[in-house]
């Protein structure tokens, strides 16, 4: 018996030494994940003291063993792990090994900047090292910064479009290294990474959508220029009112719900020629962030985006000069060290030159712009610099010299960055924007001025406790002067008499906090919370009305009217008129099921005290700001989002899916026939309602090889509802739910990039939307021998369906020079199919026949374009 009891026993043994594992270890893998992966495969247990803390990390180096034999696991892990393991039986003990075992290495930091060839920071740059099999990607300033046991490693930096750079690097103690990568865009057949286009798996940040200017100078867009603005309109959940139409939307909402940044400083208009251009130069301009949700505590003041442009930085070693000669306008650019490697400038301008092909036809209208944007930085040094950024920009109108129009903006940053250690930064910056709408009717003998001003100051400071938790925080100071206008005669003979339109003033101050917090290896949260106060300020005289109703209800025609003013309050200079307080809760995380999957949601609260008064869908030149008071309240927004987000082939494709719901409370709306021009009691046209919008947005991404570029798709509705204020009215649209005019049920864009050899490229863009919602007639009554339009309810008939193809070719004649003139072509057609897209319909009656009639206005047919540019 005793020898069959042995002899089992020895049979046992066999089975458990015999059993095999395929495991994983590297540093980031904790003693019990590396317990788990062992007791799921097998009936091995683990026996340990006290001492050992198993959410710990014990491995130094990642390996990968496949099908192993249990025993010679535990020999080479013993090689390397920092414990002792020792199989006894069907136990496997753990112990610290001896004080002899050499101790685990200092970690330092290693951080530094990547900069490209023209000596710009390279913003979402791969800094990867090999020996660790880990990296870091660059911030909005090109830096990188990462923690490290100290030791010899290679460092590889890989960007779309440059070469990588390789170097060895030894580190000692905290190192910086530095890194200048040169462009690689014309690389016959070579495999070009967009890692850096991936879709973010780790990070908590979702709902953003990023573009680099090589993207958006790839966009084929109508006249042939580059822009970033219209580019934007390729990403998911961004519309806009249509063609040659100034503003956009995003996700539902409206233009003036989205605050738009020029480096750090608000910008109050976006385009030129009512549409045709954005205000952004894409020469200086160096990329674009635009947060569609999610959007961190330092952003405030619009409850729909957050557009964060940011320019160039001038060459600090060497001049140059860029520049493109195209049909209908003009740009140069001219930068350079003011004091090598210290002060650096760039200087950048656009101008029209349409007005004179029309005066050429002898056609007495005139349309033109030009505007000029610049910047100097100086690094007194490695924990101090200053920069100052401005932007000028005007647009003149002149038609048949009945209609005369000025526009344009203003913009002034002075900006101090500081140092105090590694851990702490801080950024100081005072800035001025102003926007300037000025109108002169010759026949009717006055003009009339406005404009918006606003000063501001803002202090932010970022504190990295580690890799794992970061702390932004900061505080915001705003003061708003609004014109709404001067009307003035021109002329002694004139019917209008010198008005000044009652000016108001405000001031917002907020102040925020932002967490970054690295749970655990899958898991990431950041949380914060903004304050804001908004004070709208005197000297102004407030009308009062009966019942604090400066909009009455008609029960006889059913319609809303203008109330009658019953007073006015006088309040004087710097006297609070209302104040408005608000918090802004912020919070998103992420959970990476690996490396390449992870789910995101978010949730943020916003508060926006300002709004225009336009009661067109897209916003005019003369559409006038105004702060939130009395009748006004400010907007509120709660947004909601839950991603998908999903990387292929080690990045070579991505897919990025996104649900999202926001709610807006106190909506402006407008009632029926409402006058918002020149109206110095605009309260009394204005209700408050709210907003509601929600969809799925889907981007899937190809970003390697010769042939690149991503399909987006939104399917979103957005609605608006103004109930009455008592059982009587009926509110607007019967107080029901209706279709605000930035409702695209459908929007679909496909956008690719082709190179066919290092000479040719070729780009192009497809756009299809649902149609714009829109007020049909619905039939004709008849009032003195005149038919008379009778509308249905607003926004419920749309405008057909719109779609376009846009083509561009790019045809660079030697792409192997790399310095003197360097030069390239670029011929596109806009519409190529020559869509005649709807911008309205109009319903009226035929001059010649009497007959009611309904005619579409369309701005687009096909739009050839061409265009030089050239450096040195």
């Amino acid at each position: 018996m005793k020898h069959i009891i042995s002899a089992c026993f020895f049979l046992f043994s066999l089975c458990m030494t015999a059993q095999s594992v395929t495991v994983t270890v590297d540093q980031n893998v904790t003693l019990k994940e590396f317990f788990k992966q062992i007791e799921n495969q097998t009936d091995y247990k683990f026996a340990f003291t006290d001492q050992i803390d198993t959410n710990k990390n014990y491995f130094n180096q990642k390996s990968t063993f496949k099908q192993t034999d249990i025993e010679k696991l535990i020999t080479e892990l013993n090689k390397t792990a920092s414990v002792q393991f020792s199989i006894v039986g069907n136990n496997i003990f753990v112990k610290q090994k001896s004080q002899t075992t050499k101790p685990a290495k200092k970690k330092s930091k290693l951080t530094g900047h990547i900069f490209d060839d023209e000596k710009q920071p390279v913003i979402g740059a791969n800094v990867y090292i090999k020996e660790l099999e880990t990296g870091v990607v660059t911030d909005v300033n090109g830096k990188y910064s990462i923690e490290v046991p100290n030791g010899s490693y290679t460092l590889q930096v890989s960007y779309v479009g440059f070469k990588n750079e390789e170097k060895r690097v030894s580190v000692s103690d905290d190192t910086k290294v530095n890194f200048n990568i040169d462009s690689d865009s014309q690389q016959l057949g070579e495999v070009i990474v967009m890692n850096n286009k991936a879709a973010d798996i780790k990070t908590t940040q979702m709902s953003v959508n990023k573009l680099s200017m090589q993207e958006i100078k790839k966009i084929p867009v109508a006249m042939g220029e580059p822009d970033p603005l219209k580019s934007i309109l390729t990403l998911p959940g961004v519309t806009n009112a249509g063609e040659a139409s100034s503003g956009f939307n995003v996700r539902g909402g409206a233009a003036d719900q989205n605050l738009i940044l020029l480096d750090g400083a608000p910008v109050y208009a976006d385009s030129h020629m009512f549409g045709f251009f954005s205000i952004f130069n894409a020469d200086i301009v160096n990329g674009l962030d635009l947060y569609k949700g999610g959007i961190p505590s330092r952003f405030g003041g619009r409850v729909s985006s957050v557009l964060d442009v940011a320019q160039q930085t001038g060459d600090f070693e060497e001049y140059k000069v860029n520049g493109g000669i195209g049909i209908i306008s003009s740009r140069l650019l001219v930068q350079g060290p003011i004091q090598k490697e210290k002060s650096s400038f760039i200087l950048s301008g656009r101008a029209s030159y349409a007005h004179l092909f029309m005066k050429l036809a002898d056609n007495k209208n005139s349309a033109m712009f030009y505007d000029l944007n610049a910047k100097i930085n100086h690094r007194f040094n490695a924990n101090n610099t200053l920069s100052f950024s401005g932007y000028f920009g005007n647009d003149l109108f002149d038609i048949n010299d009945r209609f005369a129009s000025t526009y344009g903006s203003t913009m002034g940053i002075l900006s101090w960055k500081h140092k105090f250690s590694d851990r702490l930064s801080s950024n100081l910056s005072g800035f001025y924007s102003d926007y300037r709408f000025n109108l002169e009717i010759p026949i009717e003998s006055f003009k009339w001025d406005s404009n918006i001003k606003s000063y501001g100051l803002k202090y932010n400071w970022n504190f990295q406790q580690s890799e794992k938790f970061k702390i932004n925080y900061g505080i915001d100071g705003l003061y708003y002067n609004f014109n709404p206008g001067v009307v003035a005669p021109t002329a002694s003979d004139s019917q209008f008499n010198y008005k000044q339109l009652d000016k108001k003033y405000a001031l917002e101050a907020s102040a925020f906090i932002d967490f970054e917090n690295q749970i655990t290896e899958k898991l990431n949260f950041r949380y914060g919370l903004r304050y804001s106060s908004f004070y709208r300020l005197g000297p102004e005289p407030i009308s009062t009305y009966e019942n604090g109703q400066a909009v009455v209800y008609n029960p006889l025609y059913k319609i809303y009217e203008e109330g009658t003013p019953t007073g006015t309050i006088n309040y004087k200079k710097g006297q609070a008129i209302s104040t408005f307080n608000n918090f802004e809760p912020r919070a998103a995380l992420s959970y990476a099921f690996n490396d390449e999957t992870s789910i995101k949601a978010s949730y943020n609260r916003m508060a926006q005290y300002i709004h225009i008064l336009s009661n067109t869908q897209s916003p005019l030149p003369m559409s006038i700001w105004t702060p939130s008071g009395p009748f006004t309240k400010p907007q509120l927004l709660d947004q909601y989002a839950l991603g998908y987000f999903k990387n292929f082939k080690d990045g070579d494709y991505s897919l990025e899916t996104e649900l999202f719901y926001k709610n807006v409370q106190n909506r402006i709306d407008y009632i029926d026939g409402a006058d918002v021009l020149a109206n110095n009691n605009i309260e009394q046209v204005i209700l408050n309602g709210k907003a509601r919008s929600y969809g799925m947005e889907l981007l899937f991404r190809k970003n390697v090889g010769v042939f690149t570029g991503w399909v987006s798709y939104t399917l979103s509705r957005a609605e608006q509802k103004t109930p009455g204020r008592t059982a009587e009215e009926p509110g607007v649209a019967n107080g029901n739910w209706y279709l605000s005019g930035y409702d695209k049920l459908h929007n679909l864009s496909i956008v690719g990039s082709y190179e066919l050899n290092p000479k040719w490229s070729f780009n192009g863009n497809f756009t299809l939307q649902s149609g714009q919602p829109v007020t049909y007639a619905n039939g004709y009554y008849e009032m003195g021998g005149i038919h008379v339009p009778n509308y249905s309810l607003r926004n419920e008939n749309r405008l057909p369906l719109f779609h376009h193809l846009d083509v561009a070719a790019t045809y660079t004649p030697k792409p192997d020079k790399k310095k003197g003139w360097q030069s390239y072509w670029v011929f596109s057609l806009y519409n190529i199919y020559n869509r005649k897209n709807a911008a309205s319909m109009s319903f009226t009656t035929n001059e010649d026949t009497g007959a009611n009639e309904t005619r579409r206005l369309s701005i687009f047919g096909i739009v050839p374009g061409v265009s030089y540019n050239f450096k040195f």
